[in-house]
């Protein structure tokens, strides 16, 4: 799937960038994007590197990843471009930048529940080992801001159904199935306040909800990627619960637009959560929200035991993110634009890639 071929995705990157002129301030400087080729951070080099396109600016956006091949694919419209330039990146390894970057964004990790289910260790290194390395480059030359992007599932479980401000915080299982990625996000947020505090790391932390949008993989199992895609394909949606899980979702773009609102605002060592306010929906309605704008229908069957194990325990994981707003941030796409979106750019992507060989650089 090539994103580029959808006009609508471009468009979307295009009111973001009318709408952000923050970005502005990223004129002439570098950023390293770890996890560049995941759901948020690719939405993060999009918006840059359309920005240059657009604008005739220079933002130099270095994007790392252990694939070149896969990467240069991803950004394959700009991967010639001299503002885009690939670094090999394993977190959870030593690497060495022979490059000075200004700003930094860490989004490496697993985030589907099936990947840090199976693979918990590289979870935790990912999270701790990676961000412990990107701040003592930090540290070392004088980077402007480093952002971690942690998760909402830091906030754990709680008694009350109130959705969860920056500075609340419920119980986290340490030993459970699950654990090795709210609490590898807990402690790389420590991290991040201990450089703060003793190295004065200029550190920002954001924390996303329930992100969704068009640059999952199909290979991404969180309900709301799945979703999308099968609802692209033209299938039904099979809901494994009655639904009714409140979560704050929110477009990848409007994703990446807090993100760099985030890196260049943000308070030293303080934690932002990310949330649209017009997208806290049920998982039920954002699955009908889906169905309705594929033409396809909903219906239920009896989650597997292994299933159940990657459920996330929260019955609402709702965020407050007038933090967040106050900064200067807004989110542009509400839940059922937003989705609707995702589903005609995959749709758009897939189809003109039919029958077409991906440009490689």
């Amino acid at each position: 799937m090539n994103l580029y071929n959808s006009h609508t995705y471009l468009d979307d990157l295009d009111i973001i960038i009318k709408n952000f002129p923050i970005i502005n301030e990223l004129q002439g400087n570098s950023i390293l994007i770890t996890g560049a080729t995941g759901l948020i951070c690719s939405a993060v080099a999009d918006l840059l590197l359309r920005y240059n396109e657009t604008v005739n600016e220079v933002i130099h956006v270095y994007v790392a990843g252990r694939d070149e091949n896969r990467a240069k694919n991803r950004f394959n419209r700009y991967c010639n471009k001299p503002y885009f330039h690939f670094v090999k990146y394993d977190a959870t390894s030593h690497n060495g930048f022979p490059f000075h970057f200004d700003y930094i964004v860490h989004g490496a990790s697993n985030a589907a529940p099936v990947d840090f289910q199976a693979h918990q260790i590289d979870t935790m290194l990912d999270n701790f080992n990676g961000l412990y390395e990107l701040l003592s480059y930090a540290e070392k030359h004088a980077v402007k801001s480093t952002l971690f992007i942690s998760s909402s599932e830091v906030y754990g479980k709680k008694d009350t159904l109130k959705p969860f401000s920056e500075d609340e915080y419920g119980y986290v299982d340490i030993l459970g199935p699950r654990s090795a990625y709210p609490s590898s996000k807990r402690a790389a947020e420590t991290l991040c306040a201990c450089f703060s505090n003793e190295k004065n790391v200029h550190t920002v932390i954001a924390r996303p909800g329930h992100i969704y949008g068009p640059t999952a993989k199909r290979s991404d199992n969180r309900v709301s990627s799945a979703f999308a895609y099968d609802a692209a394909d033209g299938k039904d949606l099979v809901m494994k619960s009655d639904g009714s899980q409140i979560r704050s979702y929110c477009y990848m773009l409007d994703t990446a637009s807090a993100i760099i609102m985030v890196l260049l605002k943000g308070n030293q060592a303080e934690a932002y959560n990310i949330s649209n306010p017009n997208s806290v929906i049920t998982i039920r309605e954002m699955a009908e929200m889906l169905a309705e704008s594929a033409g396809v229908n909903t219906s239920f069957s009896p989650p597997s035991e292994e299933e159940k194990r990657a459920f996330n325990p929260m019955k609402n994981s709702s965020l407050k993110s007038e933090k967040l707003q106050k900064l200067g941030w807004k989110g542009l796409f509400d839940a059922k634009t937003g989705l609707e979106h995702t589903v005609r750019i995959i749709r758009e992507a897939e189809n003109e890639c039919a029958g077409m060989n991906m440009v490689v650089c």
